[in-house]
């Protein structure tokens, strides 16, 4: 595939975002060509860098973050300084050099860096400019920070995750910088390129990641507003289904690594599981049939999905009284093949080593990256007939880019910039 398929190519992006929630969204749009260019300095990283994990022998080394280096794939860096006095000087060119500029920036840090959409469009009216604060721009919190780690519970979603027997356990991780908000972000974006395309104007975005956030809750939203009522957790389990749920599987040897505090230990995987949905009486019947029609199947209490809802904890006693004697992949096939919906519940090495339909798509791209060396990135998600992304090349070191982009889009000379880095404003990587 030539570099000119990419649907991105030609727009640049002037990239203020930090940590998750934007990072996410700007690289999705770098995979699939636009020239992203994100702003660090050594002294203010990205923190996302200092996360776990990093490459073995390289904890410490800023440009060696596991978690930093997956989710920004395809992207430059400029080593920019952005709270020196002088840095205004190089992001001011640097955006009207720009198609787009994206920053999630509390809106107090917005308004002291100067980034307010309203004076650049005077200079620029075809910018397409992206704010991602945590609750808006305007109203009595808009100056309220906050991570994916605060807006997952302050949105509710906390609340409903666990069993309704014990306090909330949370998503597992921060669930909307990955999943909600970035989606939501790309696609409006998507959506105002189109329309400069079509009218020569630009667009300010404002999304608000809370609101965002509280978006999915649907129908628990509807529950509370329209019946006053605020719904459990329930588990795995849903009003329309059952069996609904996660069933523990057969353990098995196999050559794996679990990594301790001590370094990487052989290990048996016991701790596996497959999810079952059986929403229709078709799907009843066929599960029916996978684990054998046992004389349970035939009891009343099962024959609906009234009936199995009102012996939910009896029905999943007996569900996974048949899966634990089976692998997870091996039920997860019974299943599919015999049209009910199923999936091995897996980790890390699972879905890089193991699963055959991620292998299959090519989900998973090697890229070398001159301090981690080859390594794995995600890759797309999704696949797009006539103009298919993917990670370009290796997420960048701090300051890996900062004479491209001095020289070649800014137009700067060497002394220009020499003075800028003898000054701390700049850095070179």
């Amino acid at each position: 595939m030539q570099e000119r398929e990419l649907p991105l190519k030609g727009i640049r992006v002037c990239d203020f975002s930090w940590y998750a929630a934007s990072p996410v969204a700007t690289k999705c749009l770098a995979d699939f060509g636009a020239e992203v260019i994100k702003m660090e300095y050594s002294i203010r990283p990205d923190l996302i860098r200092v996360a776990m994990p990093s490459a073995p022998g390289k904890d410490g080394d800023l440009n060696a973050g596991g978690w930093f280096n997956n989710q920004n794939s395809s992207k430059l860096c400029l080593g920019l300084n952005i709270t020196h006095p002088r840095a205004k000087e190089i992001y001011d060119r640097l955006i009207l050099a720009s198609d787009i500029v994206w920053e999630n920036f509390s809106p107090r840090v917005k308004e002291r860096l100067g980034l307010n959409y309203e004076d650049y469009a005077k200079l620029k009216p075809d910018i397409i400019w992206v704010d991602q604060p945590m609750q808006g721009l305007i109203g009595t919190y808009k100056y309220t920070p906050g991570f994916g780690a605060l807006i997952t519970p302050y949105g509710g979603l906390s609340y409903l995750s666990g069993f309704p027997h014990r306090p909330p356990v949370g998503t597992g991780t921060n669930y909307t910088d990955y999943v909600i908000n970035p989606g939501h972000l790309a696609l409006v974006f998507l959506a105002a390129l189109r329309q400069r395309k079509r009218t020569g104007k630009g667009r300010h975005i404002v999304m608000a990641q809370f609101a965002s956030a509280v978006s999915v809750l649907e129908t628990a939203i509807l529950d509370y507003t329209v019946n006053n009522r605020i719904q459990p957790r329930v588990g795995n389990r849903i009003p329309y289904a059952a069996p609904h749920g996660c069933y523990r599987c057969r353990g098995e040897d196999r050559d794996c690594v679990y990594f301790t505090s001590l370094g990487p230990l052989p290990g048996r995987k016991d701790d596996r599981w497959c999810v079952i949905a059986v929403f229709t009486d078709e799907q009843w019947a066929a599960f029916c049939d996978v684990i054998g029609n046992p004389p349970w199947t035939q009891d009343p209490k099962f024959s609906t999905l009234l009936a199995r809802k009102e012996n939910e904890d009896e029905l999943d006693r007996l569900v996974e009284e048949w899966t634990i004697q089976r692998s997870p992949e091996e039920v997860m096939m019974l299943m599919q093949q015999a049209g009910v919906p199923a999936g091995v519940v897996q980790d890390a090495e699972d879905l890089l080593i193991h699963d055959p339909q991620i292998r299959a798509r090519d989900y998973y791209v090697y890229l070398d990256h001159s301090v981690t060396g080859h390594s794995a990135y995600d890759g797309v998600a999704f696949k797009l007939s006539e103009t298919p992304g993917r990670p370009r090349f290796a997420a960048p070191r701090i300051g890996e880019h900062t004479e491209y982009v001095c020289k070649e889009i800014l137009g700067m000379s060497e002394d220009e910039i020499n003075e800028y880095i003898v000054e701390g404003v700049l850095e070179i990587g």
